[in-house]
């Protein structure tokens, strides 16, 4: 496996990439560019920019996340060509500087979503919650301001002010757009691409839904197994892979992460590592990476990744804020170093375990 964190460059990061390099065994950064709206084209110059302050540090840019689909696309408006025909630029542009991963995620409006961005554990820090309930108390185009009001002065990925302040547009795209209209814009968008990402030689890994049910009335086609399987089959390629994020999916308890990562294995691109703790009904907050401190069992995702194979991208997902550090929600240092080296030391113990087992026959 590659061992990544993400980065959200030396504009948006309050994190220097020194302190990443110390980060033991970490293999590389998952970069963005924090200036890029949905629909821009990401030059050749903004990347290897980027691709030059990571390997300053000695680390190596392993993938993108996430260059964002324009919302056109995503309605299947008579706009989106042109919307990707620029991401097909922004993917050959990604591929003259030898990066061969993108993550991106397909869905309307809010690429992810919760209610509290501070919360207060029990033994002083801090985690991201998202509660249904409150969703269901408050109109869509108060879920900006909630967000913005907690973001702490960072930009938040997904949460645009030049996009969201067109909020009611928005909305208005997305009238009687179905679950079935959203899997068949996805479907013409990936029938383009795919053939460029093979011909090129990048990876897609599709996001799944955070969180993984329907949230102000708006689809979700990336909710569960059936969902994710159903994408897959649309174009069968390697190219057309997934971005298992076990948080995500993960907020969900009726989702079986073992049997999917079997069943999905040959098709995921990219792993996003984190764990859960369930607080009722569609609520949850984002706790410590080990299993004592959620809802999932670590170390069975790690065994079934390893059965299947993988060997791609991995990195540890959104972290508690603790030890009083100041940054972006979700990712700050040191939860996230903790929780990298956690996923490093089951996946050493499962390795070992397994060679053990084989010297002992």
């Amino acid at each position: 496996m590659k061992w990544a964190f993400r980065w959200y460059g030396s504009e948006g990061d309050s994190i220097p990439l020194q302190y990443l390099k110390q980060i033991p065994g970490l293999n590389g950064i998952v970069g963005t560019l924090l200036n890029k709206l949905p629909g821009d084209v990401w030059s050749v110059e903004e990347i290897r920019k980027l691709k030059t302050d990571v390997e300053s540090c000695g680390l190596e840019l392993v993938g993108i996340e996430s260059v964002a689909i324009h919302d056109a696309i995503k309605a299947g408006t008579k706009e989106r060509n042109r919307y990707i025909d620029n991401y097909i630029q922004t993917i050959r542009n990604l591929a003259k500087c030898d990066i061969r991963l993108v993550c991106y995620s397909f869905k309307p409006i809010f690429g992810w979503a919760k209610t509290e961005l501070f919360y207060k554990n029990d033994d002083k820090s801090y985690s991201l919650v998202f509660d249904q309930a409150v969703v269901e108390n408050m109109p869509a185009s108060e879920m900006f301001q909630l967000i913005s009001s907690q973001s702490k002065g960072f930009r938040l990925p997904g949460w645009e002010e030049e996009r969201l302040k067109k909020f009611n547009d928005l909305m208005r795209l997305y009238d009687d757009i179905t679950e079935e209209d959203l899997f068949n814009n996805l479907k013409y968008f990936l029938e383009k691409v795919i053939p460029v990402c093979e011909e090129v030689d990048v990876r897609l890994g599709i996001h799944p839904d955070d969180p993984p049910w329907e949230i102000f009335g708006l689809p979700r086609i990336t909710k569960n197994l059936n969902d994710l399987k159903r994408i897959i089959e649309i174009v069968d390629s390697p190219y057309n892979g997934i971005t298992f994020c076990t948080g995500a999916l993960g907020a969900n308890p009726d989702n079986n992460l073992v049997q999917m990562i079997y069943e999905l294995g040959h098709r995921i691109n990219f792993v996003h590592f984190r764990n859960v703790g369930y607080m009722g009904h569609q609520k949850f907050k984002e706790t410590a990476h080990e299993t004592s401190c959620g809802s999932l069992d670590m170390y069975q995702l790690m065994k079934a990744l390893v059965d299947c194979g993988f060997d791609g991208v991995i990195r540890p997902d959104h972290g508690r804020s603790i030890w009083g550090e100041s940054a972006m929600p979700g990712y700050g240092l040191y939860d996230r170093a903790l929780g990298s080296v956690y996923a490093q030391g089951l996946y050493e113990a499962i390795l070992k375990e397994r060679q053990e087992s084989k010297e002992s026959m």
